[in-house]
């Protein structure tokens, strides 16, 4: 044992790294390297909010905000909220501005947690549901989400995986890694159980606006389901602002006072200039959002297309910007396939089992990139591709 190991929280040593962020530093030495691996959007920040960012900073805008963030600022989400996907919430009680996305997932994790709660999460999925949830002291019990079910969670799948100890579900649609997406129908099923079992629902919904061919819905709509949901979601993917690190929580009061806490003690308040930019993109930032929705949209069917068009089967994604094709027909291992793509060709991608290990067979790609950029990496794949039916 190392000097110091001993001094070590065993919970937290037990924990498996990031499996995106294992193989994206792989490339860190490797030169003509083509990345698809991130879920970054290539866009700057759009102008008018990096000015009102910068214009805070000139007026001396440095303090910190309440604990839940600015007013105005909590004020303009909700009226988001409602003008983007008709929900209604308080900016008052029922709100919290938090330092991303994964804060949000964070606190309202540990808020709902008890030792030894189960916390259902279907998988392929982000990284980071499972280790929060054993941090937590809860326990994670995931199900495989199929291919042939277009990777949605089914009523009969939850139903299956509930025990007297389930307390929660995990529910991140749009997905990463898979781009799936829940419709309407499919929510109202879920809801039926969930409402029978009276549990909790975390809806991770950082992708709502990334949505192709339908609108997104969010389960807190769902009759009977508002005030058992806490809504996870920000401003990383659908305005560009990943490095601004912004997100926020939607929840009935009695669960928001408690959130209010953990980030109180935990965070104290989201970054300032960041809460003021994001007022303004809020308020002016709607033709942002639609302009960069259909770039992606244009990505999507390159890249599907592209990859149908070199042999590797792929679902078509409905939301995200993201696709998670079937690389199991080459006999190799989803780690095994991406190692020799990145160390013969130079383009990498995500084996799928860093997202579970139902996503064993499958690969993560990122169409977060320019057209350029993604043409090229299908240029060498299929090159890859053809060596291996030598």
């Amino acid at each position: 044992m190392e000097s110091g190991e001993r001094l070590l929280s065993e919970r937290v040593v037990a924990l498996k790294p990031s499996g995106i962020r294992k193989f994206f530093d792989m490339l860190a030495d490797m030169k003509d390297v083509i990345s698809l691996t991130v879920g970054q959007p290539d866009f700057v920040t759009p102008w008018h909010i990096r000015e009102a960012g910068i214009r805070s900073l000139e007026e001396g805008r440095t303090y910190y905000t309440s604990n839940s963030g600015l007013t105005e600022m909590r004020e303009e989400i909700a009226a988001y909220q409602k003008r983007r996907f008709d929900l209604n919430y308080d900016p008052k009680n029922e709100i919290i501005v938090t330092v991303g996305g994964s804060e949000a997932i964070d606190i309202a994790i540990r808020a709902l947690c008890n030792p030894g709660d189960e916390f259902i999460i279907p998988e392929p999925c982000f990284v980071c549901y499972t280790p929060l949830v054993i941090m937590a002291g809860g326990v994670p019990v995931t199900i495989g989400l199929k291919k042939q079910n277009d990777f949605r969670l089914t009523a009969e799948e939850l139903e299956a995986a509930i025990t007297p100890k389930t307390k929660a579900v995990v529910l991140a649609f749009p997905n990463n890694p898979t781009g799936a997406t829940m419709d309407r129908e499919s929510l109202e099923a879920l809801a039926e159980v969930i409402k029978k079992h009276d549990l909790a629902v975390i809806s991770d919904e950082i992708y709502a606006e990334l949505t192709y061919g339908k609108k997104h819905v969010s389960i807190a709509s769902v009759e009977g389901m508002r005030e058992r949901t806490v809504v996870c979601s920000g401003f990383s993917k659908s305005y560009a602002m990943t490095g601004w690190r912004l997100g926020y929580t939607l929840a009935p009061a009695v669960i928001t006072k408690q959130m209010v806490k953990l980030h109180q003690f935990g965070i104290m308040c989201a970054p300032t200039v960041s809460q003021y930019a994001a007022v303004d993109a809020l308020r002016n930032g709607d033709p942002d959002i639609d302009y960069m929705k259909e770039r992606y949209d244009d990505r999507r069917k390159l890249i599907v297309g592209g990859l149908h068009k070199i042999g590797i089967d792929c679902f078509e994604p409905t939301g995200a910007f993201y696709v998670f094709p079937d690389i199991s027909k080459f006999g190799m291992t989803s780690e095994e396939f991406c190692r020799r793509l990145l160390n013969e060709q130079r383009v990498a991608i995500v084996p799928g089992d860093a997202f579970g290990e139902c996503g064993e067979g499958f690969a993560r790609i990122s169409y977060a990139y320019s057209v350029q950029h993604i043409t090229k990496a299908l240029d060498r794949m299929a090159l890859f591709v053809k060596s291996l039916e030598v």
